[in-house]
């Protein structure tokens, strides 16, 4: 039983029926208790999904049995969706519930279709596949929840994503395993919502970012540093002062960092935050490297993207926008910060080596304890600011990568140690794979990948037949 399987019974379980269920899980996008505030007018949090509910049964039922009448099960279903609904971390708003049973039924309620984010379907009884594709036409994900014997129309799921159709059945007398898609159709609203700013050297769109754009729904907005350099020259240098200090006050020690870096790395972070309210973004991703060494950036952004992701909010590395929007997809399913790393492969123990420089300290949530960590200076140049963060041993992690608009590179594992060598960036955790040399052989993509606490395969497998990506195991 993997902990998503876990999770979802703890949370409806067997007296979800009786309505007696309540909302067992904490992922929340608000600022953490470390008193990291997101700036002014900036979060991750937004109105609640659509989910439009349809109850499917055919006029004359036969199968579950020929008496059967659709009220009954209606009855049982309505309470375990009022709790779905009131899990806030689930943000979803149940909308609708008609009784459809012929496909006149259909036409009245298409305007309302068109203004939802995503389709619950309760097929009742059999035969009402007829149904599903009608509804299903608007284009919307759309999820079918199959009861055991309620009908055989589950066998027509591989079809109906043949033909393009964004459908994901499930089927199964746990009405807990609605948690994970509805999270996915969440996730899907919330980037929408979103906002990403990206600064590179040329601030002007990219075939990636255009086909991002178009899946996701989420507007890419690119400019140059200047911006950026301005709003740091204006930084207050004693606020920036204060809280380095008790920034190095929580760490295990410091090692090279002057404390003049670490004022600095705090004024590029504040001006950061001033840069995403006056945006209005959630996530941003900026080329720091090039943008260091040709001194059109005047720190390094570490620090600020583990703070921001401590928060529930996006700071991506390198200007890498496949990575930014796997760590918004996977990060609003799971309400989880990711550790965007370079791999590297150790084939003779069958474990993949995660670093970087940059790793939120809450992994678990931005409500959730931090982790120790260490101020060390940026690993490459020996300069600046970032951190080596102590990831838990033991803990069960998914990796993910977008790649391009289309493809999601997806795989598990379970940290094994966190090395503290002098080689390799900061941040080190050890992955043991169930097949590095697979992943070895076969890498594509791009370099980065987003690791996650937990074992999300499950759902990166509904992710792809619920917004249309092709799910690539890596190991």
């Amino acid at each position: 039983m993997s902990k998503e399987g876990l999770s979802r019974r703890a949370f409806l379980g067997s007296t979800v029926v009786a309505g007696a269920a309540t909302c067992a899980l904490d992922f929340s996008l608000a600022a953490g208790s470390n008193n990291d505030v997101a700036p002014s007018g900036v979060t991750n949090s937004c109105c609640p999904a659509r989910i439009h509910v349809l109850y499917l049964a055919k006029p004359v039922p036969t199968w579950p049995k020929p008496d059967f009448k659709p009220e009954d099960d209606i009855k049982k279903i309505r309470p375990i969706l009022a709790n779905l609904e009131a899990c806030k971390d689930l943000n979803v708003n149940f909308i609708g519930y008609e009784l459809l049973r012929v496909l006149e039924h259909v036409t009245p309620i298409e305007p309302a279709l068109a203004q939802a984010d995503g389709l619950l379907i309760f097929n009742l009884t059999s035969g009402v596949s007829h149904l599903i594709e009608a509804v299903s036409a608007a284009d919307l994900p759309v999820t079918v929840f199959s009861q055991p014997y309620s009908g055989h129309d589950w066998a027509l799921g591989a079809d109906w994503r043949a033909k393009g159709k964004l459908i994901d059945v499930v089927a199964s007398s746990d009405f807990g395993e609605l948690e994970p898609p509805l999270r996915i159709l969440s996730a899907r609203h919330r980037l929408r919502k979103s906002r990403l700013i990206c600064i590179v050297p040329e601030p002007k769109p990219t075939r990636v970012s255009e086909a991002l754009e178009r899946k996701f729904g989420t507007p890419v907005r690119f400019m140059h540093y200047s911006r950026l350099n301005a709003l740091y020259q204006a930084e207050d240098k004693a606020l920036a002062d204060e809280e380095a200090a008790k920034f190095t006050r929580g760490a295990l020690k410091v090692v090279e960092p002057k404390p003049v870096e670490v004022a600095d790395s705090f004024r590029i972070y504040h001006a950061i935050q001033k840069l995403m309210k006056e945006e209005n973004a959630n996530a941003i991703t900026i080329d720091c490297l090039g943008g260091f060494k040709r001194g059109e950036l005047p720190a390094y952004p570490c620090v600020a993207w583990s703070k921001l992701n401590d928060q529930g909010l996006h700071g991506v590395c390198e200007a890498d926008l496949e990575t930014a929007f796997t760590q918004m997809l996977f990060g609003y399913y799971s309400g989880k910060p990711g550790f965007v790393s370079d791999p590297v492969f150790d084939t003779k123990t069958n474990t993949v080596i995660h670093a970087h420089c940059v790793a939120a300290t809450r992994m678990d949530g931005p409500q959730r304890p931090a982790a120790p960590y260490i101020v060390r200076s940026h690993m490459e140049d020996n300069k600046g600011v970032s951190m080596q963060v102590m990831m838990r041993v033991g803990e069960t992690i998914t990796l993910a990568r977008l790649t391009g608009a289309d493809t999601l590179l997806i795989s598990t594992g379970r940290i094994t140690a966190t090395p503290d060598l002098p080689r390799g960036c900061r941040t080190k955790v050890t992955t043991k794979v169930k097949d590095a040399q697979k992943m070895l052989e076969n890498y594509a993509g791009g370099l980065h990948r987003v690791l996650f606490y937990g074992d999300h395969l499950r759902a990166a497998h509904q992710m792809g037949r619920l917004l249309g990506l092709k799910v690539v195991e890596e190991t």
